[in-house]
């Protein structure tokens, strides 16, 4: 299992657009730059009223499927 860095910063306005389907994937740069794609879906247990804020450690597994995603 693989694990990644990101600092996503995305205001509850563009949160919104995830819930209403208008977009289904986040896209990130970890810390070394490398880009990310991973599901929306995800960050729903992070959402607050002012959106998503913090640094997260992504898990993906062999096939880079993201398996868990977590406060770091």
């Amino acid at each position: 299992m693989r694990r990644y860095e990101v600092e996503l910063n995305i205001p509850a306005d563009e949160m919104l657009r995830y819930y209403r389907g208008g977009a289904s994937s986040v896209v990130a740069r970890d810390r070394y730059g490398r880009r990310l794609q991973f599901p929306a879906v995800a960050l729903r247990p992070f959402v607050t009223a002012a959106g998503v804020r913090g640094r997260f450690v992504l898990h993906v597994d062999d096939a880079n499927r993201l398996e868990r995603l977590e406060r770091g």
